[in-house]
């Protein structure tokens, strides 16, 4: 199962504005009529259940969602990019890379349906007819469109499920998720034969769980050692662990005992998880006549084993059961904390959202940065190489605030501005 990849990830380009004019006969001075770019499509990341692996995505590094499309004239607007659906199983977790290596948490899809923009489309530049005034009424100017936003992200994918089944290579792992559920992982007589982790649904009564076959971990499987973190990650969001020890093995409780180190060492709460000890291969005649021995070594720590065979059957629907009530018991406790947190929680503040369109400015010398979204995206969509592009972005700055607060922060003709890529002089 391919479950982490890497990916480059490319919002749209929007398109771009145009400079036109209206031309019939008989109306000599018909006006700019050039129409607007369209939007570039975004890249949305969206949790289904009907898919299973990141194998897919996978095989492709670079992923770009469409272009929006020229203006024309006539007021004709370009036509909007399509947005990029990529589709993901459920439980993915998406983090951004920066280019210096640091990682920001985007989105855990740990839903149905849930989705998070994971790479914008760019803005679609403005045609002339949009700078047009009772003044200006001829404006030969038009914005290029925004570029796409690119991102690098890494898709985790960590298994959800209420039940993580636990322990040394070969301890019958997959063989007890066959029993219990409708699943059917590979199975064989020697270690390691389970290289990912599987799902099966268990039905008790009325009650439903999913359990989850987590391949043998190992001694340092913490720091890596075999798989161990592939699959350890796999364990951070089960509610209920079964350790399923061998009980043909010499010491099985330093069996358990050296797993449950590993888990503690990895963290992410896995060393207070709840767990109920399962005892293996009860239907060879040598564990059997050591079931009184094992009862006694493990009694020693309070714990009481379950004595189980997943290749016969024998005690497996003991020990769903078992399950079934543990997790009926965390269900009703997770409840009443909801319901007490929600008794004793203050009633919410709400506050006036910031304005879309607010700027702050950091001064260094005499360069002054801005800071704003729809200021710096304007700047950078702007002719700024000719005259009048330059006039019409200091016009619009006046009509935002923005000159008045550069002049505030004591910025004055000729100093050093900067909005995003673009670099240029105070003019007003």
């Amino acid at each position: 199962m391919i479950d982490r990849i890497e990916l480059t990830l490319n919002g749209g380009d929007g398109g771009n504005g145009i400079v036109s004019f209206r031309r019939e006969k008989f109306i000599p001075r018909g006006g700019p009529n050039g129409g607007d770019g369209g939007d570039g499509g975004d890249v949305i990341i969206i949790a289904s259940r009907s898919v299973r692996t990141l194998k897919e995505l996978g095989r492709r590094r670079i992923y770009r969602a469409d272009s929006g499309k020229h203006g024309q004239g006539s007021d004709k607007a370009g036509r909007a990019g399509k947005d990029l659906e990529m589709m993901v199983p459920v439980g993915t977790q998406i983090t951004i890379i920066s280019e210096d290596g640091a990682e920001a948490p985007l989105g855990d899809l740990t839903g149905e349906g849930r989705s998070v923009v994971a790479a914008r489309g760019g803005m679609g530049g403005w045609g002339n007819a949009r700078f047009a005034t009772s003044v200006h009424r001829a404006p030969r100017i038009a914005q290029k469109g925004q570029k796409g936003q690119e991102r690098r992200v890494r898709l985790d994918l960590k298994l959800l499920a209420d039940v993580g089944l636990v322990g040394l290579p070969n301890a019958g792992k997959s063989t007890l998720l066959a029993a219990m559920s409708a699943a059917r992982p590979r199975v064989g007589a020697y270690p390691f034969t389970t290289l990912e982790a599987s799902l099966g649904v268990v039905d008790v009564g009325w009650q439903r769980f999913v359990a989850a076959d987590i391949p043998g971990l190992i001694e340092g499987a913490h720091e890596g050692a075999g798989l161990g973190l592939d699959f350890l990650r796999h364990i951070e969001r089960t509610r209920l662990l079964v350790h399923l020890i061998d009980g043909g093995n010499p010491d099985p409780r330093a069996d358990m005992e050296a797993i449950n180190r590993e888990l503690g060492e990895y963290g992410q709460g896995l060393e207070g998880r709840r767990q109920i000890v399962a005892i293996n291969k009860i239907d060879m005649a040598e564990v059997a006549e050591r079931r009184g021995e094992l009862k006694s070594l493990f009694g020693k720590g309070e714990i009481e084993p379950l004595f189980i065979s997943a290749a016969s059957g024998e005690g497996v629907e003991g020990l769903v059961t078992e399950l079934a009530n543990h997790l009926k018991e965390m269900d009703e406790a997770e409840r009443e904390a909801v319901n007490a947190a929600e008794a004793e929680a203050p009633a919410p503040v709400l506050r006036p959202a910031g304005r879309p369109g607010s700027v702050t400015i950091d001064r260094e010398g005499r360069s002054y940065h801005i800071k704003g979204e729809r200021a710096v995206a304007f700047a950078e969509m702007m002719p700024l190489d000719s005259d009048e592009g330059r006039a019409e972005l200091w016009r619009r700055f006046g009509r935002w605030g923005i000159t008045g607060a550069l002049k505030r922060a004591g910025a004055k003709r000729g100093d050093r501005i900067v909005l995003g890529e673009v670099d240029l002089e105070m003019e007003a």
